[in-house]
């Protein structure tokens, strides 16, 4: 469940970070009367983002066989390329946030076009919701109720930070923050793409695909069914979500999260060092 609160926090703390900037521009600037559309561009796009989730259950609950792990294995992947392109995005782009909502927004008010804000801040805050939703799929097809619970804590839980930052004055490293949250899910983005690599080698093997010694197993650890520190158990399933642990794995999974893990880590670890180093007084 922390890998799924972790998502369904970051991405709703951007939401809510986005929405608490356009609504401080409009108050700063007198322009308050504007800010009823800003929160229907907000509630359409939340509205929006359940309907795209249920649309995703409603199309799974009607595969069966191989077709089931194809979809499961495709989600899960095209989940860690919006994952991390989302990371890369952040990294670079985090830090000028606030200039780039506040330059979008003076255009727009400039022009008190209220349908123009209603669709800027559907646009922002329903592209969260969609990543949110693609990220909790591959989740949310093995354990509605975990996600569900873990999705709920951390939108409650980022809107309470949101609050605190803009309306209370408490004070935090926002880049920071995304840094060590984005360390995170690219633990969590490995995970995943271990996970989809792993359906798609079962769907290979029930479609008759031959993969060679790719599709058989790179170790088999033994573990129980029945025993908390299976990767679907207690212990077990926690690990299996942040570090993509699983009691047996085939040659192919492992290699495609070692390759992510590789390429990824670097990359997210050199653009934010490379603002840091930017950033220091001469």
């Amino acid at each position: 469940m922390f890998g799924q609160f972790l998502l369904a926090f970051r991405e709703a703390l951007e939401a809510a970070l986005i929405t608490a900037i356009i609504l401080a521009y409009l108050t700063r600037t007198g322009r308050r009367p504007l800010i009823r559309y800003t929160w229907y561009g907000v509630y359409l796009a939340v509205a929006a983002s359940l309907v795209l989730g249920v649309i995703i259950l409603f199309i799974y609950g009607g595969l069966s066989g191989p077709a089931k792990a194809l979809f499961e294995g495709i989600a899960a992947l095209i989940a860690v390329l919006v994952l991390s392109s989302m990371i890369y995005w952040m990294a670079r782009k985090g830090k000028e946030l606030q200039k780039e909502v506040e330059s979008r927004l003076k255009d727009i008010s400039a022009q008190g076009a209220p349908l123009a804000l209603t669709s800027f801040s559907f646009i922002v805050v329903f592209r969260e919701g969609l990543e949110t939703v693609l990220f909790l799929t591959p989740f949310l097809l093995n354990d509605i109720a975990g996600t569900l619970l873990g999705a709920f804590l951390g939108v409650v839980s980022s809107l309470g930070l949101a609050y605190a930052i803009f309306v209370i004055g408490m004070k935090i490293n926002i880049r920071k923050f995304f840094y060590f949250t984005s360390i995170l899910l690219v633990l969590l983005a490995g995970g995943l793409a271990g996970y989809g690599t792993h359906e798609l080698v079962e769907y290979s093997k029930d479609s008759g695909i031959e993969l060679g010694w790719l599709g058989e197993h790179a170790y088999n650890l033994d573990v129980p069914s029945e025993s908390p520190f299976h990767h679907k158990g207690i212990v077990g399933s926690v690990f299996a979500v942040m570090f993509g642990y699983s009691v047996s794995a085939e040659w192919l999974r492992v290699i495609v999260h070692f390759a992510y893990l590789t390429i990824a880590f670097p990359i997210v670890i050199w653009v934010y060092m490379k603002d840091v180093k930017k950033e220091e007084p001469r």
